[in-house]
């Protein structure tokens, strides 16, 4: 009989890391912060469990898109009014908030519940490149992922 690992509250370790979004395609950096997030780049990782990291993504502004999408791309929300509907493109996102760019992104990479909520709060997003959070130490993504970055 095997019984499963359910890791307990002092066995979680949770680092802060730093994501600079500087030429980085959209989608494909939206993935590496959600696995962050979720932390299944740990070994002991276990659904159901927040045992993620903190991220920190700078340079926001500066995030690349393959095609057309700068212009095709549209970012949709409603008042709640009747003829409410706003919309705007990605390239408009990226000059008025670009943080909300790579945010909405990845929310759309994790699961629709209420640790999607909490996923969230630990993601800073910053349109420039500074950030308040020297104090915790980022470790940059390259040391905290072991892949290479195609």
């Amino acid at each position: 009989m095997h019984k499963t690992y359910y890791p307990k509250k002092d066995e979680i370790s949770r680092d802060w890391v730093l994501v600079d979004a500087n030429d980085q395609t959209l989608g494909r950096l939206a993935t590496k912060i959600s696995t962050l997030l979720l932390g299944k780049h740990k070994p002991n990782f276990t659904p159901g469990v927040e045992m993620g990291d903190f991220v920190i993504v700078v340079n926001a502004e500066r995030i690349r898109v393959t095609g057309n999408k700068m212009e095709d791309k549209i970012y949709y929300r409603h008042s709640r009014y009747p003829g409410g509907l706003k919309e705007i493109t990605l390239r408009e996102q990226l000059i008025k908030h670009p943080e909300r760019v790579i945010q909405s992104a990845v929310k759309g990479m994790l699961r629709n519940n209420r640790m999607r909520r909490s996923l969230m709060r630990n993601l800073k997003i910053y349109a420039g490149p500074n950030h308040p959070h020297d104090a915790q130490k980022p470790k940059p993504i390259e040391e905290v992922l072991n892949y290479e970055n195609n």
